[in-house]
């Protein structure tokens, strides 16, 4: 039922957004760059069971929805299947037990059969005539990390697909037809199918059998049909010549006999080593090009574990096969076109434009989704990427050095454990949990540490390991001289636990932040933009009296709207206020709810809001998102936000300078609409901003204890790189002198 529904509603949105007629015209001519495809055209996107990313592969809500959310012109994949009476349906694979909910109405029909050599169990379509499959078989979705909530589909019919009627154009449509031999072998034809159940033959057919292929070739006369070979896995026998998949791919010449193109699996094209590292290309792609052969490349997926080069980004995997300076596939077949037509319609043959967004792209720690996050590194790919702002959350070591890191608990941003475990302990006015912190230990202690890539996710969903621990942790002096020197459009500074550290630790945070921009010189400037940010409102207010500082508030709650007169007591502090993305979009089981008052309550009294932290692993969006970091970034900015907090900025830099969301493009990124893609129970909004969300008493005065002598409040010079080694003997010689100083002095007040 829900897939039902589901279906009118897109069918109407489809209708809406296409215009009359519905389905998108098949043979699109748009203007662009000269490609480097086969004849020059631009690539084709080929849905993989319609959209089956997020509904079953091959419903007819799949094929719907990819119609209506990819480019015009998409084809559409039928792996193409049979029932014992020799009607065809469209399904993933053979065994249906993991694609249907044939298990449930038949418990006992599992069987065995040997399929080219192999041994496949479960339920298979040729045991059961169309009228069961047809009337009582659902479709269900197969890859457990995607949602199950339109389960129950009815199964398709490749001439549903293909027919159409006299009021519409009918999908371009591609059928692969994976079994011929074995079909045959059960008195089931293929090839009849084909040729008798089709009006109007499909634009593609595929099969990874060479005798299927060219049984079919000569009968095709007058059809535009093109034949595609579709490669197997390497090791895998092809059924005609016994030969493996992977030594055929030596024969293009041969295979160009009978076939106008090849589908082969991605790593064909571009290898990926064990440790998810992209390797050179094959030459694939030119040979087959050389005598006329297009190439196809399958098994691109938005939630796949992608290899580390494209920084969980999954435009960027479309676009290393289709916007390289060797060469351009003709076409993906993906289970999430809407990504892949965005990569070829808006992001391809775009490395030069133009800025289209004026929103800030503020780093979370740097590039923090590659490198360790606050690293030398993080910061220098942050800047590379395009970020306008680079951060720094400012800790303070025992001794008063004041550097970059995300908390001042080292265990997660550093290899703290291994080296200071016994320094562990609780600190309930910082966070719940024990930890190392980074007041407990000199700054010689801390320069002792390798920073830690800190992951969203584990195992698969980790981070780089092979940049675990790479680079160096940066002094708070060192990364106000980075940005300067690299003349990084503005910085931020993150001041946190400055009530703590000053009445328990004797550090002056506030001191030592405004001491290290004044030596800067970046509080006498206006070239660079300083943002001050801060959950503590009397923090902000030391900084009211230098106007080229805008003042960020951090909102540690979860909000829906702020009050104008709250919006109003923020305004006394702040110019701008950081929000989490959920304060934005209201969540209910994965999905989207209904969008927050949060952005226009404070816009009305001129405040900015900036939004993060924004991450691109597909676990960290809900299924609206369609695993696209781009979909939430575009949601965001139909929000109105000012600026996104992000661990990838250069995903954020190739959403603001690309066309998706200008007029006139060849494909636009759909803003989220809650409710639209699946309406959910009502869940209750966040609550309002209140006063005493924005409100902290004064900031107490620093502690006059004997230990604390050892503070300095300014940051260190950036040391050079012959003074490294030495760095901790002068750091010590200092401690020394500051500590006899600070006894001294005790004495004599004593």
């Amino acid at each position: 039922m829900i897939g039902r529904i589901l279906l009118f509603i897109t069918l109407l949105h489809t209708i809406e957004a296409k215009g009359k007629g519905g389905i998108p015209h098949p043979h699109p001519h748009p203007p662009q760059t000269k490609w480097m495809t086969l004849l020059g055209d631009q690539p084709e996107v080929v849905a993989k069971g319609g959209y089956s990313g997020i509904f079953p592969d091959s419903s007819m809500s799949a094929y719907s929805f990819a119609a209506d959310m990819s480019i015009p012109g998409t084809i559409m994949y039928c792996n193409l299947h049979f029932t014992k009476d020799n009607d065809g349906f469209c399904v993933s694979q053979i065994n249906l037990q993991n694609t249907t909910n044939i298990q449930n109405l038949d418990p006992k029909g599992e069987k065995t059969y040997t399929i080219n050599g192999q041994e496949f169990h479960g339920w298979f379509g040729l045991d059961y005539p169309a009228s069961t499959i047809f009337d009582n078989v659902s479709l269900i979705q197969d890859i457990f990390t995607r949602t199950d909530t339109f389960d129950g589909e009815p199964m398709v019919s490749p001439l549903g697909l293909v027919g159409g009627d006299d009021n519409k154009i009918p999908m371009r449509v591609w059928l692969n037809i994976e079994y011929d031999l074995f079909y045959k072998e059960h008195n089931i034809s293929p090839e009849d199918y084909l040729f008798g159940a089709f009006k109007l033959l499909p634009e593609f057919v595929s099969s990874p059998e060479i005798d299927f292929l060219k049984a079919i070739g000569p009968k095709l006369g007058q059809a535009k049909t093109k034949l595609i070979f579709k490669f197997n896995e390497k090791d895998i026998l092809e059924p005609t010549t016994k030969e493996k998949y992977g030594s055929l791919v030596n024969k293009l010449a041969m295979i160009k006999t009978f076939a106008s193109g090849i589908l082969v699996p991605k790593e064909y094209i571009w290898p990926i080593d064990a440790a998810r590292i992209l390797q050179p290309a094959t030459s694939l792609v030119q040979d087959a090009h050389k005598i006329g052969l297009a190439v196809y490349a399958s098994d691109f997926a938005n939630d796949n574990f992608i290899s580390y080069n494209y920084s969980f980004d999954p435009t960027k995997e479309y676009l290393q096969f289709v916007d390289n300076s060797q060469f351009s596939v003709d076409g993906v077949l993906t289970a999430f076109p809407s990504t892949a037509s965005e990569a070829i319609g808006c992001l391809s043959q775009n490395k030069n434009a133009t800025r289209v967004l004026k929103t800030l792209i503020i780093s979370h720690n740097g590039a923090s989704g590659d490198f360790p996050g606050a690293s030398d590194l993080a910061y220098q790919k942050a800047i590379d990427d395009g970020a306008d702002i680079i951060d720094c959350s400012v800790q303070l070591s025992k001794d008063g050095i004041a550097f970059c890191s995300d908390t001042a608990d080292l265990i997660k941003t550093t290899n703290a454990a291994t080296l200071y475990m016994d320094r562990s302990r609780n600190v309930a006015e910082v966070q719940a949990t024990d930890g190392i912190f980074s007041f407990d230990l000199t700054w010689a202690e801390i320069q002792a540490l390798k920073p830690q890539i800190e992951s969203a996710y584990d195992k698969a969903l980790a981070r780089n390991p092979a940049n675990k621990n790479v680079g160096k942790i940066v002094a708070l002096s060192e990364f106000l001289e980075l940005a300067k020197a690299k003349a990084v459009p503005g910085i931020l500074v993150f001041i946190q636990n400055a009530a703590y550290l000053a009445s328990k630790n004797g550090l002056d945070i506030v001191g030592t932040v405004t001491t290290a921009l004044s030596n800067a010189t970046l509080d006498k400037q206006s070239t660079q933009k300083v943002l001050i940010q801060s959950d503590d409102s009397s923090v902000l207010l030391k900084f009211k009296d230098i106007p080229s500082y805008q003042r960020v508030l951090y909102l540690n709650s979860v909000i829906s709207a702020a009050p104008s007169q709250v919006a109003l007591e923020v305004k006394k502090y702040a110019d701008a206020v950081y929000v989490h993305r959920s304060a934005i979009v209201i969540e209910s089981a994965d999905f989207a709810f209904n969008f927050t008052n949060t952005i226009p309550t404070l816009r009305a009294a001129n405040i900015s809001v900036y939004v993060g932290v924004l991450k691109n692993e597909f676990m960290n969006l809900m299924f609206d998102y369609l695993s696209d970091p781009y979909v939430e970034l575009e949601t965001l900015n139909s929000q109105g936000v000012d600026g996104f907090v992000t661990d990838f900025p250069a995903t954020a830099s190739s959403f603001v300078r690309s066309s998706c969301t200008t007029n006139g493009s060849l494909y636009s990124i759909k803003p989220v609409k809650p409710g639209l893609l699946a309406a959910q129970p009502p869940v209750a909004e966040p609550p309002l901003l209140s006063t005493a969300d924005v409100v902290d008493p004064p900031l107490p005065a620093i502690t006059k204890a004997a230990d604390a002598a050892l503070n300095v409040t300014a940051a260190p010079a950036p040391a050079s790189a012959s003074a490294t080694k030495s760095s901790g003997t002068s750091i010590s010689a200092s401690l020394f002198i500051a500590t006899m100083a600070g006894l001294l002095s005790y004495l004599v007040l004593e």
